[in-house]
C-alpha cells in the first residue's frame, strides 16, 4: 500500500488538499511529492513494525496520539501543533534532522519541487500518514498480524519500500 492509497482509503483527500494549498502546489505536484516520499516514510514505518519495541511504540502512538484529527479536520494541516507532532514523528522514524533533510533533497531531485517546500511539507505529511494509519487500524486496535486477513501491518509488511537503502544512502551524506 503506498501513501496515496493509504490516504485515499482513510479519506485524507481534503487534508492533503490543504497541504497543497498551504504550499502553493497543484494536485499533480502533490501526487508526485507523495510518490517520492512514500519509500522513505512508509519504509520507516515498516521498519518500526518489524521490531518488538518498535511495534509496541508504534501501537502506543496510534492509540494515544489523536492522529485521526488530521483527517477529520483538514484545518489542522496548517496548525503549529501539527508541525510539532510531525517533526516528532519524523524524528522517531528517521532518527535525525539530517536524514530528514536528505530525504527532502532526494524528493526534490526526483520531483523538481524546491527542497525547502518539501522540508515544510514533511511534518504535515508525516502527521497525515499517522492519521491515515490510525484510522485504518481503528486507532491501533486492529493492526493485523501476519496470517490474519487484512490489517494495516499486513499491508505495510506486504511491500518492500526499500527503507534500508534510502536511509543508508541518506546517512552516507552525514
Amino acid at each position: 500500500m503506498n501513501l496515496l492509497d493509504l490516504l485515499d482509503s482513510a479519506g485524507g483527500a481534503q487534508s492533503l488538499g490543504k497541504i497543497s494549498s498551504n504550499l502553493g502546489l497543484d494536485e499533480s505536484k502533490t501526487k508526485s511529492l507523495m510518490g517520492a516520499l512514500t519509500p522513505a516514510l512508509m519504509g520507516a514505518f515498516q521498519k518500526q513494525a518489524k521490531s518488538e519495541d518498535g511495534l509496541s511504540s508504534f501501537t502506543r502512538a496510534l492509540q494515544k496520539g489523536n492522529h485521526q484529527q488530521y483527517l477529520e479536520n483538514p484545518a489542522t494541516m496548517s496548525a503549529p501543533e501539527t508541525v510539532a507532532d510531525g517533526n516528532n514523528i519524523l524524528g522517531h522514524l528517521l532518527g535525525s534532522k539530517d536524514v530528514s533533510r536528505n530525504v527532502a533533497a532526494q524528493a526534490a531531485q526526483s520531483t523538481g519541487i524546491d527542497a525547502s517546500l518539501i522540508k515544510q511539507a514533511l511534518p504535515f505529511i508525516a502527521s497525515l500518514a499517522m492519521g491515515a494509519m490510525s484510522k485504518n487500524s481503528d486507532g491501533g486496535k486492529s493492526l493485523g498480524r501476519s496470517g490474519s486477513a487484512g490489517g494495516l501491518l499486513d499491508s505495510l509488511m506486504g511491500e518492500d519500500f526499500g527503507v534500508d537503502d534510502v536511509l543508508d544512502l541518506a546517512r552516507k551524506f552525514f
